[in-house]
This record gives C-alpha cells, structure tokens and sequence, in this order.
C-alpha cells in the first residue's frame, strides 16, 4: 500500500514540483529567509535537511567549530551560526555557493563560506561538529543540480567522504549524516567499515513516502 501511494504521489506531485522549482523561490524556517535559486536544493520540499536542523538544535552549538558539507541554500549552517556555532559552509555547486553569500549577507549572520569538492578546498582542521545531508542516488552527476541527488554509480561520494573525514575531526567530534530507506545503507556502511568507522542510528522518522534515518559517523573503536 505504501509503495502505490508513494507511486501515485511521485507520479502527480513530481511534474508539480519541477515545474515549481524552476524558478528562484524564497523560503523562510526558523526566522532565517532563503533565496533559492533553481539549481540549488530547497529544504522546504524534502524532509531530511529539516529532520537534521531539528536535531542539530537540541544540541549545544555555541562556541563550536561547525562543518556544514553540501551546504545549499545554508538553512543548517545559518540557523548553527546564529547560535554562536563558528561554521564553515561548503557546496560543489558554484550556485550554491552564491546563493549562499546571498543569504549570509541577507540574514546578517557571519560565517565562511567555500566551494568545495566535499574536503578538496578546506583547510585542514578539526571541527567539533559536522553536518551531511548527502546526495545518495547511484548515478553519475551530470549538472550542477544533480550533485545534490546523486553520489557516483558505484558510491564514489561516500569513498571520497570516509577517506578525508579522519583530518578534520577530533576525538570529541560529533558527525551526523542524513539518509534515508531509498538509498544504498548497506553499501554506505560497508564503505564507512572499510574506513574505519562505523554509522550508529540516532533518530528514526518515518513520513508517507518514506522513512528518515540520522546517523551519527564514529570510529570503529570508539
């Protein structure tokens, strides 16, 4: 029954939204006011930036080093430096990373902003938190849109992920990822295993369409 109304839905709702989405859209969450451009992902239309906002906001952000990979539009970024976080904010998509000047600059709230291949152009640190809400769809990306969709045909984004997270933590670090029941999780934990970590599941939501998965990313000896 699930998987028809998700058809049904998909089927309908999709044209909809595209057709929506072709157009710069503003958006405003938790007081912070988005320009979101076409190519960029709108948090207001997909579940998992907003399930990972909320649990970012129960824990203390003040003062912390904070990484936001595949930032977008910089709702999470925004909202964590408002609240005292020191974040960096990054995205592939040079559109992205517009949009998220734009917004920085029209929100009034500091932060460092970088166009980056994943770790490719940050300088090497270790942040107290980091947040990932990761494209996770087995294709290659084609466009600048699709890299917020889509990690490679054989997973290449996660492989690139676990091998460079180990130079940008520490031992207290907290890294959470977003993922959801329509993605490879076993491929993805296999991969984090082959790096030496392990994807322990902190929160389990579950909408019509689909089911929501929090993970926070620890060593494997931790």
């Amino acid at each position: 029954m699930k998987q028809t109304i998700k058809q049904i839905t998909t089927r309908f709702y999709k044209p909809l939204l595209v057709k929506y989405l072709s157009s710069t859209r503003v958006y405003t969450y938790k007081g912070i006011r988005l320009v979101i451009p076409p190519a960029v992902f709108h948090p207001g239309f997909f579940f998992s930036t907003r399930l990972l906002l909320q649990y970012i906001a129960s824990l203390p952000l003040k003062n912390t080093s904070f990484l936001e990979l595949g930032a977008g539009s910089g709702l999470i970024a925004l909202y964590a430096a408002r609240e005292g976080a020191m974040v960096t904010a990054t995205d592939i998509n040079s559109v992205a990373v517009h949009a998220l000047e734009i917004n920085r600059q029209n929100n009034r709230i500091p932060l460092t902003v970088i166009q980056s291949d994943l770790f490719m152009n940050i300088p090497q640190q270790a942040f107290d938190l980091i947040a990932i809400n990761p494209p996770y769809y087995k294709k290659q990306p084609t466009t600048p849109a699709e890299y917020a969709w889509y990690c490679g045909e054989q997973g290449e984004y996660f492989q690139q992920l676990f091998r460079g997270l180990e130079n940008y933590i520490h031992a207290g670090s907290v890294v959470l990822m977003v993922l959801c029941d329509g993605c490879d999780i076993t491929m993805i934990k296999d991969m984090a295993a082959d790096n030496g970590f392990r994807l322990n599941c902190v929160v389990e939501k579950r909408n019509w369409l689909e089911t929501n998965y929090i993970f926070s990313i620890q060593h494997l000896t931790g």
